[in-house]
């Protein structure tokens, strides 16, 4: 028995990273997950990973999951992709938006077609993903909406230093838009029991992306596993064993969350 048994998880950017593992540690305690991402097939982007390769490992641990291919800054695929989660397996329990799309490049440079991009994945998708499965938690008085947030929101100090003086800016006001979205998500839905938090590593994960921008390397010894994420993800998303409310409103630090709540933090 694990605390998310019967519940339906979907998870956006779940092709690799912290979206990866927290499809599968989700699906080790019980939720049917729905991985979404655009790379369904494994050599189909520049970047590691897949949504074959993370549904294949799910099952391969006894999960149960399904890979469906979308991308979410289409507003009909968003549409289409909650239609098709709803049709096949019922009202969505659980949603984690995770899915980005960055550039890091100071804003004098900046063109405007990637600032509409990361702003439609970063926050118009994960306030329309909210709208969509809201209709399904309300009448079940029920559910959990996670966004996947970054340090970067944090305003920088002066002198800057590292990603603030990288380009940083316009990732980070993605970032902030979201956890002010999640904040006033979570006030509005307060009273219907629907609990919706935003989630940041203390430190850079080593994943595909961030490894790619130079941000971080696979072996860095001050770098948070993606481990850590998908258990603070985990602590976010399943009802209190006492039956108690579970935490809103919070903008959440990965460790910082599990040593407040006692939890061991993973070492991988």
């Amino acid at each position: 028995m694990g605390v998310l048994d019967g519940r339906i998880a979907l998870v956006t950017g779940a092709s690799r990273g912290i979206g990866t593992e927290i499809a599968r540690r989700f699906a080790a305690e019980g939720a049917t997950v729905i991985a979404t991402a655009r790379t369904l097939d494994p050599g189909s982007s520049p970047l590691a990973g897949s949504l074959t390769d993370t549904v294949a490992s799910i099952e391969a641990a006894g999960g149960t999951a399904q890979a469906v291919a979308a991308d979410v800054s289409r507003a009909e695929d968003r549409v289409t992709l909650v239609e098709r989660v709803t049709a096949a397996h019922g009202p969505v329990d659980i949603l984690v938006s995770n899915a980005a799309v960055t550039w890091f490049t100071p804003v004098a440079e900046f063109t405007a077609k990637r600032v509409d991009l990361m702003f439609e994945v970063q926050v118009k998708a994960p306030m329309h993903l909210a709208q969509l499965v809201l209709p399904g938690m309300r009448e079940r008085g029920a559910g959990t909406i996670l966004n996947i947030s970054s340090r970067a929101a944090i305003h920088p100090q002066l002198p800057p230093t590292g990603r603030a003086s990288r380009g940083g800016t316009v990732y980070g006001m993605c970032k902030a838009a979201l956890e002010r979205f999640s904040t006033g998500l979570a006030a509005e839905l307060y009273a219907d029991g629907i609990a919706v938090n935003a989630l940041s590593p203390n430190r850079v994960v080593p994943t595909p992306g961030t490894v790619f921008h130079h941000l971080t390397t696979e072996d860095a010894p001050d770098a948070e596993a993606p481990a850590v994420m998908a258990e603070a993800a985990l602590a976010l998303c399943h009802p209190p064993a006492d039956g108690g409310r579970a935490l809103t409103g919070r903008i959440a630090y990965s460790q910082d969350l599990l040593n407040e709540l006692g939890i061991a933090i993973p070492s991988r």
